[in-house]
């Protein structure tokens, strides 16, 4: 049955930046097939929008999300929207990958206010980067619960954190602190709670600012370089990168003055620039 009362996902648009925040406080955000079918239309939504470079992706306090909706996966309460046609919402590709996010051609920051645990872990790993709330909590519980990963946190926490961190995350269920996910590099920043959000939309700003074009082509090629076999592969693709990337495209000239004084201005602030620590 579809929630007809309050939107289980909110859409804020300003400034080139989409903010989509999980909706559903009284359940710590679990991913019900509502909410994942809301969040899958919104960042469809704003990949197409001609007015949009960049995402952030937040839940509303207390959490970032809890996880797969268990109540609904196991039947015990009915089904909140019914199932999709194939690529029309969140499923399993052809690669063996279950998607939560579409893929688009634009960084999506998560933004993690609270405890992002399971499922929400997945769903965060699915994010181009993580800037993390002081009150963030991170923790893979499969084992904890008796089931298995099937949305990819095995590679994803592993290529994040490295394998063997991410082997003790799955096999205790411990949670992760937000200094400690910064220190293993699961979070790019730990912010003070109520900075979370204009911290976040500060760095979707600051890509905003660049070349669109640019921030996309490099976005495409990250993603074809974590897809490598081998070194040697992405350093490849790398140079096929830049012997195809046609300087015409980057208006340089035009954006040269202001690219120099950006930069200086980073310098100059130095490193309380960034609150990450």
């Amino acid at each position: 049955m579809v929630n007809a009362g309050t939107p289980v996902v909110l859409v804020e648009t300003a400034d080139r930046v989409t903010t989509v925040t999980l909706n559903r406080p009284a359940a710590r955000n679990a991913l019900s097939r509502e909410l994942l079918h809301a969040l899958w239309d919104a960042v469809i939504a704003a990949g197409a929008a001609p007015d949009v470079d960049a995402v952030v992706l937040t839940g509303a306090d207390p959490a970032f999300s809890a996880g797969v909706d268990l109540r609904e996966l196991s039947g015990e309460s009915p089904s909140t929207s019914p199932a999709r046609e194939p690529g029309a919402g969140p499923e399993r590709y052809e690669n063996g990958l279950y998607r939560f996010l579409p893929v688009i051609d634009k960084p999506i920051i998560g933004a993690i206010n609270g405890v992002a645990v399971t499922g929400g872990l997945e769903l965060a790993l699915q994010c181009t980067f993580l800037v993390a709330s002081e009150r963030a909590r991170f923790a893979d519980t499969h084992a904890r619960v008796g089931i298995m990963p099937g949305g990819g946190i095995t590679v994803g926490l592993a290529q994040s954190i490295g394998l063997r961190r991410a082997i003790e995350m799955s096999l205790t269920g411990n949670f992760v602190t937000a200094p400690e996910a910064l220190r293993l590099g699961l979070v790019n920043h730990v912010v003070p709670h109520e900075e979370l959000l204009p911290f976040a939309r500060g760095l979707a700003g600051d890509i905003a600012s660049n070349d669109p074009r640019a921030v996309r082509r490099l976005l495409a090629h990250y993603r074809q370089v974590a897809n490598a076999a081998t070194l040697d592969d992405a350093h490849r693709a790398e140079g096929l990168l830049a012997e195809t990337w046609r300087p015409g495209t980057s208006q340089v000239a035009a954006r040269r003055a202001a690219v120099t004084e950006r930069g200086r201005g980073q310098v100059r602030s130095g490193p309380a620039a960034l609150p990450d620590s």
